[in-house]
């Protein structure tokens, strides 16, 4: 069986600590069994290690959550790049063909997908495996999996099984109820109804053939050039609304969306992150503090209290979930990112009237990674090393590094840098077009462009 995962969301919910680079599945607020900080997306790619399933899995993700998922993941996920965002059908469409044209999966293979951000028990993917006997025992054309409710819940939807009482493991489904009333989950409840988790399955050919259907692509090269035009629409909508028949497997054990403060903060093992205090007479306070200033909390209750380079939030738990409201219409840049080799975070930016921009960034390499040899159009660079030393190219000549070097880059200068060890770096920008995409990358291996600079020597 094939597994896809799905990582998308611009990570409105969990602000200020989440963004567009930064969704919700890559917060470390979480504890692993070490009592280390994890994120969601670690979490869930250890438990899938666990039982098998993340050697044939494969992420269909945005091109901005890229970096951040090799550096969480340590390189180990097989990436599908969204050109855009389109929704879950395009999403699920492009790994399809992925998987098809790219790994020669047959049509007869099993996939099951699911959300990469569940807060599930180990015991969850094995129930994820038993999809795969469903699909093929039932002839379905898509088995699901329904999570037996815990209270009649208005936040989520409702899968509405045909005869709950039906003798086979899985259950046929006669039809979907999305986010009812508390009152009427509770008649759907009574009737055998289950959560809908967003966890379903089916044989490639399924997709594949509704993609031939449409007259799509099914190679994955072509469907790729032809993403953006593709319609915002989810899987829902386009594919299980229209199956004929489908089936779903019932989950009695703990299952949970983490996706508001109110829901996350329930799960943390501690009350606070980062620097700060609550005082002995505030209760039910969580503080997660990713700023270098302290944060204090004087008899308040009921409070999360979150700060980032993005933004401060104080709110009420409960109230939390509202804050998707207040935060849609923010569009500004992520103030904080990890990459691949590292992170960096934004300490100040300036514009002025005369269109001049100033950024300044403090950025982290870690020990033994490297910039990508680059070069910009639209902005020149001064970087000071505050911490650790390395090997800094600069128009391919090559100088080591230390605390208190001052390295001044124009545009147009092809520069890169490696930390032998952590290496931290203040960088300040100044030109017309600041942005992340003013970067062109000529080589991105330490090995690719030292031998490019040992080649223009013996030349």
């Amino acid at each position: 069986m094939k597994t896809i995962l799905l990582s998308g969301g611009s990570g409105k919910r969990l602000w200020p600590l989440s963004n567009d680079a930064r969704s919700k599945q890559f917060l470390k607020v979480l504890e692993d069994d070490n009592q280390e900080l994890q994120s969601m997306v670690q979490r869930v790619w250890k438990q899938l290690e666990n039982v098998e399933l993340a050697d044939s899995a494969v992420l269909a993700t945005s091109k901005s959550q890229v970096d951040m998922i090799h550096s969480q993941l340590d390189n180990k996920a097989d990436l599908i790049v969204e050109p855009c965002r389109r929704d879950t059908f395009p999403a699920i469409a492009l790994a399809a063909t992925y998987l098809y044209s790219v790994q020669d999966t047959g049509l007869e293979e099993v996939v099951a997908v699911l959300p990469v951000d569940p807060y599930v028990e180990n015991r969850f993917f094995d129930r994820v495996k038993d999809l795969e006997k469903a699909v093929r025992d039932s002839d379905a054309q898509l088995a699901l999996i329904g999570v037996k409710p815990t209270y009649p819940s208005a936040k989520y939807g409702y899968i509405v099984p045909a005869n709950s009482e039906d003798k086979n493991e899985y259950l046929s489904v006669s039809r979907f109820t999305e986010k009812p009333s508390e009152d009427k989950a509770a008649t759907l409840i009574e009737q055998g109804a289950l959560w809908n988790c967003g966890v379903f399955a089916f044989k490639l050919g399924y997709v594949i053939s509704i993609l031939e259907e449409k007259g799509l692509p099914i190679q994955y090269d072509e469907l790729l050039k032809q993403y953006e035009g593709l319609p915002k629409i989810s899987f829902d909508y386009e594919v299980v609304e229209k199956a004929e028949k489908i089936v779903v497997l019932p989950y009695d054990g703990y299952w949970k969306d983490l996706g508001t403060w109110n829901t996350l903060t329930e799960e943390m093992a501690t009350s606070q992150i980062g620097k700060g205090v609550i005082s002995e007479d505030s209760t039910n306070i969580h503080l997660i503090n990713e700023l270098d200033i302290p944060v204090t909390v004087l008899g308040a209750s009921n409070l999360v209290v979150a700060s980032s380079p993005d933004g401060i939030l104080v709110s009420d738990k409960e109230a939390s979930p509202r804050i998707k409201e207040l935060v849609g219409e923010f569009d500004n840049r992520p103030m904080y990112e990890e990459r691949r080799w590292g992170w960096y975070r934004v300490l100040d930016y300036t514009k002025f009237e005369q269109g001049k921009e100033v950024l300044t960034k403090r950025i982290g390499v870690d020990a033994g990674k490297n910039l990508s040899y680059q070069l910009h159009d639209y902005r020149d660079e001064v970087w000071t090393i505050i911490k650790g030393e390395g090997e800094f190219i600069l128009n391919d000549k090559l100088s080591t590094v230390k605390p208190g070097d001052v390295l001044r880059i124009q545009s147009g200068d092809k520069h890169a840098i490696k930390a032998n060890t952590d290496l931290e770096i203040i960088e300040v920008q100044t030109g017309s077009q600041l942005i992340e995409e003013d970067i062109v990358r000529l080589f991105m291996t330490w090995e690719e462009i030292t031998e490019h600079v040992l080649s223009l020597k013996k030349a």
